[in-house]
């Protein structure tokens, strides 16, 4: 059985990877299994433990940290993220394509610890765009949307850094164009 990719889907807060992801989860072609994130920060309205994300405590958190257990972690806006190791592996292995939906200082790190995963950016259609996308959620308080504007910011300049960048401006041909490009390396 030959072993499943490794995806690595970042791009700012609010460019809509949650939506693209969904479409993408529905292509059965692509043999998808996504990758459940660990972290420390509460879950959102309709999010669910164990389906969005594993939510621990920090002490959990800096355990699996010290026992190297993740793949990848990042602190965002105060919170920790990461990626265990182990879930991913055991997916491959089985032949599944495992999407990891993660910020760019985790995908880095992917990137050092298995070169052959590969890695594509999501932009918004401009900046203007991602702040609309992000107040429309009405979750977080102008504090923190400047916050992410910000970080975007940052992110934007590591997009070298990335085998392929989508534009989503639309989600459903965002996600056909990531599906393209994973049924292009399921053949290599």
């Amino acid at each position: 059985m030959k072993k499943g990719l490794l995806i690595v889907l970042s791009g700012p807060s609010g460019v809509g990877k949650g939506t693209v992801i969904k479409e993408l989860m529905k292509n059965e072609n692509l043999n998808l299994s996504y990758s459940i994130s660990m972290t420390t920060r509460l879950p959102r309205n309709g999010e669910q433990e164990g389906v969005n994300y594993f939510y621990v405590s920090k002490e959990e958190f800096q355990k699996a940290i010290a026992d190297g257990e993740l793949l990848e972690y990042a602190e965002f806006v105060g919170n920790l993220y990461g990626t265990p190791k182990a879930y991913v592996e055991k997916l491959r292995n089985e032949g599944r394509n495992v999407l990891l939906e993660i910020e760019v200082q985790g995908a880095m790190q992917v990137k050092e610890k298995c070169p052959d995963a590969l890695s594509i950016f999501i932009i918004p259609p401009s900046i203007d765009e991602l702040a609309k996308r992000i107040r429309g959620r009405a979750s977080e308080p102008e504090e923190i949307v400047q916050q992410r504007l910000e970080k975007a910011k940052k992110e934007m300049e590591l997009i070298p850094q990335y085998k392929y960048v989508v534009c989503n401006d639309d989600p459903i041909l965002a996600s056909d164009i990531i599906s393209a490009i994973i049924n292009r390396h399921m053949q290599i």
